[in-house]
């Protein structure tokens, strides 16, 4: 009976250190699993059709037929309406959260691509996680009634709330910042074209590719553009104590209306989001979706 009891202690405490390697194996293997894959790229559908969307909205504004807000909500909204409306908000809440989980993959194993499984690189796709977990949880929302505020709105409330406890208007420079790089670095990434990185480009054709890069290029440049203006009206309302210039993504698209090239500015960049909503369908058929292979 003792040495029963020894050998089922000693089976026990061999198995126990194994249990979180064997969950890390298995997540793997999920997210090697070609469903996994697949409704990643559902996900992507679903952004596309977001993207498409806002810039329609946008480019409405810069008509002056636009009585939505450019944003998340006035997105879900637009689509709300539509004849199969609430079929598409379910697929597009599916595919949010699809790719939460697939950032969450890429967090955990790394990325298909070289250097991948860096921190830097893996950081980013915790990042890209959390924004797609926030665009499921308001896509669901919307599903069951609660529209929220626009982001503007959000942005302000935000803005005034940190601000009003101590250090809160450092952590507001802190976010202003975070959107200023990550501008900056869609920006210069749209440029050097490192966004093909991400994609099959083996297998396009000469043709395919040479529609696929300007689609890219152009349609990053606008949402750089779009994280930096939200960077720099943040960063304003911070060091000018003033919540209430802080922008949503609604109110950061108008603001191109206020530039010298006037309503012209805002019709280009409400066309870039449109390109890169087309450019999300490009990737929905070509991004390496693929996580790290499970190891043996």
């Amino acid at each position: 009976m003792a040495a029963e009891a020894t050998g089922g202690r000693r089976h026990s405490e061999g198995t126990t250190p194994q249990t979180p390697r064997a969950v890390k194996r298995a997540g793997r293997k999920a997210a090697g699993h070609p469903w996994f894959h697949g409704m990643s790229r559902v996900g992507l559908v679903a952004r596309g059709l977001l993207y498409l969307m806002v810039g329609w909205l946008a480019l409405q504004v810069a008509l002056g037929n636009g009585g939505q807000e450019a944003d998340r909500k006035g997105a879900l909204q637009t689509v709300a309406e539509k004849p199969g409306g609430p079929v598409a908000l379910w697929l597009v809440a599916a595919g949010f959260a699809a790719l939460a989980l697939w950032q969450l993959a890429e967090t955990l194993y790394g990325r298909p691509v070289p250097d991948g499984d860096k921190p830097a690189k893996r950081l980013a796709a915790a990042g890209r996680g959390v924004v797609y977990a926030a665009g499921f949880g308001a896509t669901l929302g919307f599903l069951f009634g609660y529209t929220g505020t626009s982001s503007d709105q959000q942005s302000k409330t935000f803005t005034a709330r940190a601000m009003a406890e101590p250090g809160g208007r450092w952590l507001v420079l802190a976010i202003a910042a975070g959107f200023l790089v990550w501008g900056a670095v869609v920006l210069v990434g749209a440029v050097r074209r490192t966004f093909l990185e991400d994609l099959k480009t083996a297998r396009m054709g000469p043709g395919t590719r040479r529609v696929v890069e300007p689609l890219g290029m152009v349609g990053n440049v606008a949402r750089g553009l779009i994280g930096g203006g939200v960077g720099v009206f943040l960063a304003y309302a911070a060091l000018s104590f003033q919540p209430g210039k802080a922008q949503g993504l609604d109110g950061t698209l108008r603001e191109f209306a206020g530039t010298p090239a006037g309503a012209w500015g805002l019709i280009a960049v409400a066309a870039g989001v449109l390109v890169f909503g087309i450019y999300s369908f490009c990737e929905a058929r070509w991004r390496r979706v693929e996580a790290v292979r499970p190891r043996r």
